[in-house]
């Protein structure tokens, strides 16, 4: 799945509420689209509100613990993913396949009630750094993290899109969203990468993780690229 970095998204335009559609992991990260599938009627509801209107969607990450709370509104954690529609189809019983890019992170300040049946939040757009092309140590860490995520990657070579992307020439940001996204770490490293807006902090997360050989369970299964690349749909 190729990176969204031509997704057009003006932040001043942006009402700073966003619709919410909460998943037990961080499956979106800025600049990485992601296939969803949606069946339940309240997402369903979300999506339709979405097209009649900005077609923004935050993807949230819930607190553990949700599975006692899920069909109501277990708590979230404070940052999340704001996503657009790139393209969408309407199944024939009413469910959607669509395509969400990760445009912005962004920290959650407080939930609006309802009456809408999917949950909405007031949110602020973090301001992403990313360091200069001439700075030594950002393309030391751009090496290292291109090294190792691709040692991280179950065989052989890397698909053709991922080997583009490991050139010099590839953001930091972008290359440790990737990496963030692509690679099956846990929980916890995918949400301190989402909430980290520094994008060399984030690049150093990401290395030491994947040198501690800290992996959760791959996101795809036999039927998908064992790389993860691109990834499966993800359904609520």
């Amino acid at each position: 799945m190729p990176p969204s970095s031509d997704i057009e998204f003006d932040p001043s335009a942006f009402s700073g509420v966003a619709r919410l559609f909460p998943l037990p992991t961080p499956i979106l990260f800025p600049r990485v689209v992601q296939p969803l599938h949606l069946f339940e009627e309240r997402y369903l509801e979300m999506m339709r509100d979405a097209l009649d209107g900005d077609g923004l969607i935050a993807m949230a990450v819930l607190k553990p613990g949700w599975e006692i709370d899920y069909a109501s509104r277990p708590p979230l954690e404070p940052f999340a993913c704001l996503g657009k529609i790139v393209t969408h189809h309407c199944l024939d019983n009413g469910r959607y396949n669509l395509l969400l890019a990760g445009v912005a992170r962004v920290r959650i300040l407080n939930e609006l009630s309802p009456p809408e049946a999917f949950r909405r939040a007031r949110v602020e757009i973090l301001n992403e750094s990313e360091p200069a092309v001439s700075d030594a140590r950002a393309a030391a860490l751009h090496r290292r993290l291109a090294e190792a995520f691709r040692s991280a990657l179950p065989h052989g070579e890397p698909p053709e899109p991922l080997q583009r992307l490991f050139e010099g020439d590839t953001p930091l940001g972008l290359l440790a969203d990737l990496a963030a996204s692509t690679l099956p770490l846990p929980r916890d490293v995918k949400q301190a990468a989402l909430a980290e807006p520094d994008a060399a902090k984030r690049a150093a997360l990401l290395i030491g993780a994947i040198d501690a050989g800290s992996f959760g369970q791959p996101a795809s299964d036999a039927k998908n690229d064992p790389t993860g690349f691109p990834p499966p749909f993800s359904v609520n």
